[in-house]
Formats: C-alpha cells, structure tokens, sequence
C-alpha cells in the first residue's frame, strides 16, 4: 500500500489507472474515486461570442446594449479550467464534464461548448484530441459527460451522435457493461459516454445522465454542507455520479465582488474544499462517492487530482482490515 502511495505523485498521474493494485482493477469504476473537471471547456471560452439564449433575459439584453462590457465580466465568471483538455488527461483527469452548444442562426453545424458564452474550440477538435489521447495511454478510461445541448435540433442531434460513434468506436463501453478496468483492458474499452438527451436513447454505446450534486453556492461552508447532506440522506447511486465541489456565483455576489473572479472566489476556498476532499472514501456504502469534480483542477501543483485518487488506497485499507466501513450498504 505504501509502494502505491508514492506512486501517486504529480509526475505520475497521467497513467494513474494502469497503475492501480491489482485488488482494484475488478472494482466497479462507479466505487472507485475519480478526478473530474467541472465544465472542462472553459478554457477557451469566446469573447467575442454573444451571450447563450438560454441565459436571464436581462443578460441577454444588456449583451446587445453593451457587449464590450458583459462579455469579459461573462468570461471572468464563466472561465473554470485553465489547463486544455489533453493537459487536463495528463493531470490525472478522468472524467470530462462537456456543455454542447449549438451557435443560434449558425447554418453549418459546428457544434461547440458553452459557459455563458461559446468557446473557442469546437466539439469535434475537442473530442478529436481526447481520442488521440487515448491511442497513446491504452489503460486509461475517460468518462465523459454531454449535457445542455442549447440550441440542438434533432438532425442535429443525429449528426453529432454519428460524429461520437464514427470517432470513439470500439472504444466505446456500452451501458450493460458493469465496467471494471479489468473488463475494459480485455475488450479494449476507453469511453464511457454519457449523453443526458433524450435523443441518446436506444444508442447501447450512450449511457443516459448521470446524477451531479450542484450546491448552486458562493461559500464554500456551504457547498461542503449540502455534499454531505447529499451523502446522509439521499446516499450515493447505484451507478456513476458526481459531487461538485465547483462554487457558484449569483448576480448579488458579482455585483458586490467586481474586482474579483471565479478563479480568485475559488482560490480562498480551495484549501477547505481540498480538506473536506482528504475525508472522503470511494466503495459501495451510502455515504462513499465517485466522481469529484472541481474547478481550476491543475494549480497548486495538481493537489486536487492526487488527493482524489489516493483516496482508492481507503478500499485497500477495508480490504486488509477484512471489516466494512459502513454497517449499511448500497446494495445488499
């Protein structure tokens, strides 16, 4: 356990799953613990964008009336990640969080990200990169989440679908798999998808949405709060699921902090966000979790995606006790 321990430094988490113990490569990939970002994309998110139809009316107007102000104060707080998305694999993140965006009265069907306003990079470039990285890390598995679709009719959606079967193939682990790394290297999986649309529905290859606890907070005491109500009263699902630990800004927070932004509200409470992180545990029990997500996922020194993975060796610690943590399990 201690080998394993020291393996999982930041120099070393761009393989994180081929170098797990071999107790945990037939354990579900749901009760284990698993690094997300929270809207990955936003990265590169497009200044010069207007402002999505599916934001407040009032936001959408004053984009028209004064867009050089609204759109970098949209960016500011909308702005998530910093590291791209094969910098993000690199760093030990295994689970993407994708908001699909089609552009409004755009004809040729380019299909991007969204945050408030689009990104610069398209959802085929994106996904095109994930793939060439896969092809270089055999024994990795990305789980990847679609959602929002704005603007996405249903020929559209169709062709997007055709897009992700056509890029991901084989590699695509279909939603009867009960999907263990072990499973996944003897059939050469790598892509767990899901697609939180109707429209996904009857594709074997999609799985539907999966469930994301969202605080929808500014202070951090408060988003560790609801997680952990989340935890005692509803429990973890039976399958994939993700804890947020992303903080959330409203109009009354930004109006009153205007020199700030999303990176600096996170930055003050990252330490005790990552505190709350270290007391956590993967497995089947009630109150365990899967995926975290979090923002800015690579600064200080990748502390985030290490502190998520070495939570695997808390399954190894229950296994060598030969004792549950829990007197009630999730599923009997």
């Amino acid at each position: 356990m201690a080998d394993m321990e020291r393996r999982w430094d930041a120099s070393s988490c761009t393989d994180w799953m081929s170098q797990l113990p071999p107790q945990l490569l037939d354990v579900p990939l749901w009760d284990l613990a698993i690094p997300g970002s929270h809207d990955t994309m936003t990265y590169c998110l497009d200044q010069r964008s207007s402002v999505l139809r599916s934001q407040p009316r009032i936001l959408r107007v004053l984009d028209h009336v004064v867009p050089c102000i609204i759109r970098p104060c949209v960016n500011k707080w909308g702005t998530t990640q910093e590291l791209v998305i094969s910098t993000q694999l690199d760093s030990g993140i295994r689970f993407l969080d994708l908001r699909i965006a089609h552009k409004t009265n755009d004809s040729d069907q380019t299909f991007y990200f969204a945050h408030g306003i689009y990104s610069l990079v398209t959802v085929k470039e994106a996904l095109t990169a994930v793939a060439h990285w896969l092809e270089q890390h055999a024994k990795e598995v990305v789980i990847i989440a679609l959602s929002a679709f704005d603007d996405v009719n249903p020929a559209q959606h169709s062709k997007l679908i055709d897009f992700l079967k056509s890029l991901f193939d084989k590699k695509f682990c279909p939603q009867t798999e009960v999907p263990t790394l072990k499973a996944c290297w003897t059939r050469g999986y790598q892509v767990i998808l899901s697609y939180d649309d109707s429209a996904g529905s009857g594709h074997m290859e999609l799985w539907p949405g999966w469930d994301y606890w969202w605080a929808n907070e500014s202070d951090p005491n408060l988003v560790i709060s609801y997680l952990e109500k989340k935890k005692d009263t509803v429990g973890r699902p039976a399958i994939f699921f993700v804890a947020g630990l992303n903080l959330t800004e409203d109009t009354k927070y930004v109006l009153r902090h205007l020199g700030q932004s999303m990176k600096s509200m996170t930055l003050r409470a990252y330490g005790q966000l990552l505190d709350w992180v270290k007391q956590q545990r993967p497995g089947r029990q009630k109150t365990c979790l899967n995926v975290i997500c979090a923002d800015f996922v690579g600064i200080s020194r990748n502390e985030f995606t290490q502190l998520v993975i070495a939570l695997n060796t808390k399954l190894l610690k229950e296994e060598s006790s030969g004792e549950p943590t829990e007197k009630n399990t999730l599923l009997d």
